[in-house]
């Protein structure tokens, strides 16, 4: 079975908010053995809405809509919606007695038009919408079905695993697809056309049912293999093992989780901590170590000494070091690092410098050279990398890189 997501709104369109919601959807909708065919952006325009329904429904059985509910005169969804099933607006009751009693202490919102909220297509099936003014809506058409839910994430999240999700699985489980099912693996250090090359004969042997993706990213790159309803679990846990078996010496994890929740799991499991010193990534690679819940076990703290002074006074690096090395050094990074881990008092630390453009760099150390250090209980590694060009693409390069090191540590 396939679906497609209609998401709505100039916003979308011109920028000033990322689509968040199809992505989260997507996911939810490939746990349930749905695949998700197509994702459009609209505009608040009737003649684009009802061309992408229709197209949207000349292909696939379930669509989506996120966007346009609100009261304003910009959310025309639920007015469209009314025309295209032919059918016209009334009070839902229920939807009443909600908005009341979720504005009870607000009553200056609940004016004229909030009023509208509670008016609804009497053709369409309406679900409570428990954390906000506008409720879901299902409409069926033959045997096709749309649902509707607002635009806003925390509202369409709860809304759709609450509602719209059992919803149909309750109407279309007999129809459903045969279950989907992903695997992923990350690997590093090697090019993508060459991994492709690796992997020429495990590609030509696949079965038709079965894909393999290739997703880089700031030098790793995650192997994504794909079945869609064609094989059973052990099936896929034969192809994956012997993908594993392929790429074994590029492995770095076994599962799709960023590399900073699997480095986390480590350090916690055996009860380490880490901290870092940081030049070039300016704390990029302390907010992702502690990006997630539960942080807090391992991820002590960190010493963002982006200039030379905080180096010297903070971490100790003395200023003659500097002077004969260089701030971008495996000199200065290693007592970086071995500074920040006896200061703060963890089991592990990582310290980075480099140039990250797009001024700065010279013949000997041009622009995305980066050193990196990792200070351990057992002592001191440093390595150095060229990241590119681009002052993003090195500092995010340049975190992926502290990891990935890290990881192979903790793994040794």
């Amino acid at each position: 079975m396939r679906a497609e997501i209609i998401t709505i709104g100039d916003e979308l369109l011109i920028g000033q908010v990322v689509d968040t919601n199809s992505a989260w959807m997507a996911e939810k909708l490939n746990e349930c053995g749905i695949e998700l065919y197509q994702i459009t952006s609209v505009h608040d325009d009737r003649d684009h809405i009802v061309a992408a329904l229709n197209e949207a429904f000349s292909r696939v059985d379930i669509v989506l809509t996120t966007g346009g509910l609100g009261p304003t005169k910009d959310d025309i969804t639920k007015h469209v919606l009314c025309e295209y099933f032919g059918s016209h607006l009334i009070e839902d009751t229920r939807v009443r007695a909600h908005i009341h009693k979720l504005y009870a202490d607000r009553p200056d919102v609940l004016n004229r038009l909030t009023a509208t909220q509670w008016l609804v297509p009497e053709c369409a099936d309406i679900l409570e919408n428990r954390v906000g003014s506008a409720p879901l809506m299902i409409f069926h058409k033959g045997n096709q079905l749309l649902a509707c839910m607002p635009g806003v994430p925390y509202e369409m999240k709860i809304g759709m695993e609450e509602q719209i999700l059992p919803y149909i699985e309750s109407k279309v489980e007999s129809r459903k697809s045969k279950a989907i099912i992903h695997k992923t693996l990350q690997v590093t250090g090697i090019p993508e056309s060459s991994l492709a090359i690796l992997l020429e004969e495990y590609e030509a042997s696949m079965p038709h049912t079965l894909h393999l993706a290739y997703l880089p990213k700031d030098g790793i790159i995650r192997l994504r293999l794909s079945s869609y309803g064609g094989l059973s679990e052990s099936e896929m846990e034969t192809w994956f093992d012997r993908l594993k078996g392929l790429v074994s010496d590029y492995l770095i994890a076994e599962t799709d989780e960023p590399l900073e929740v699997i480095v986390g799991q480590l350090l916690k499991s055996r009860a380490q901590t880490i901290a870092t010193a940081e030049s070039c990534t300016g704390g990029k690679l302390a907010s992702l170590l502690n990006k997630h819940a539960g942080s807090s076990a391992f991820y002590y703290g960190s010493v963002i000494s982006y200039d030379n002074s905080v180096k010297e006074h903070l971490l100790g690096v003395p200023a003659e070091l500097i002077k004969a090395h260089g701030v971008v050094s495996e000199e200065v990074v290693r007592v970086m690092a071995e500074s920040v881990r006896a200061q703060i008092g963890t089991d592990y630390a990582i310290a980075t410098s480099g140039i990250a453009g797009p001024s700065g760099g010279s013949a000997e150390k041009p622009v995305g050279t980066v050193w990196i250090a990792w200070a351990t209980p057992e002592g001191t590694t440093a390595e150095c990398f060229h990241l590119g060009k681009l002052r993003e693409q090195v500092t995010d390069r340049a975190c992926m890189k502290a990891l990935v090191g890290l990881l192979k540590i903790l793994k040794n």
